[in-house]
């Protein structure tokens, strides 16, 4: 219980989450994502799936570069601040 909450309290936890689940994601989506549309639905069902992967799709890749981005400026701090107490 203890290593669970050292991880989630870590400072790289929500920009690794983000990240993960944006991976995650899209690894789905290449193995299957379109599956909705081969089976017959209803057209509010296939309308509404289309705009929640359009919208994941445009957002996703967005959250994950804000997310990849703040795990480097997270790492590069932390190596400045090491660097400095050594020093």
């Amino acid at each position: 219980m203890e290593t669970l909450k050292n991880v989630v309290t870590n400072e790289y936890f929500p920009a690794a989450a983000v990240l993960s689940g944006v991976i995650l994601f899209w690894v789905l989506g290449l193995f299957g994502g379109l599956s909705l549309l081969s089976t017959r639905q209803s057209p509010v069902t296939t309308l509404t799936w289309l705009l929640f992967v359009y919208a994941a799709a445009v957002l996703s890749p967005l959250a994950g570069l804000v997310a990849a981005v703040d795990l480097v400026r997270r790492w590069l701090r932390n190596r400045q601040a090491r660097e400095a107490e050594s020093a």
